[in-house]
């Protein structure tokens, strides 16, 4: 898996947007192979971030986790 991708869920302190996104950022990079995309697969690179962003952040929202309060 990708090394550089750092766990965010950690308890009780939330990510924040920022971070969410640029775990998905290296995802994208990571599975495309393609460090920054050429002008003519910008758009779908985007797309697929802003997809997973909104995914991952789902995700965390809705994760029940045992023994921490919300």
């Amino acid at each position: 898996m990708c090394r550089s991708i750092k766990r965010l869920r950690a308890g009780t302190v939330p990510a924040t947007p920022d971070e969410i996104e640029a775990a998905a950022v290296q995802f994208v990079r990571k599975i495309s192979g393609f460090r920054q995309p050429a002008s003519h697969n910008t758009e779908v690179f985007n797309r697929a971030v802003a997809e997973i962003t909104a995914s991952s952040q789902s995700l965390l929202d809705d994760l029940v986790i045992r023994g921490v309060r919300s």
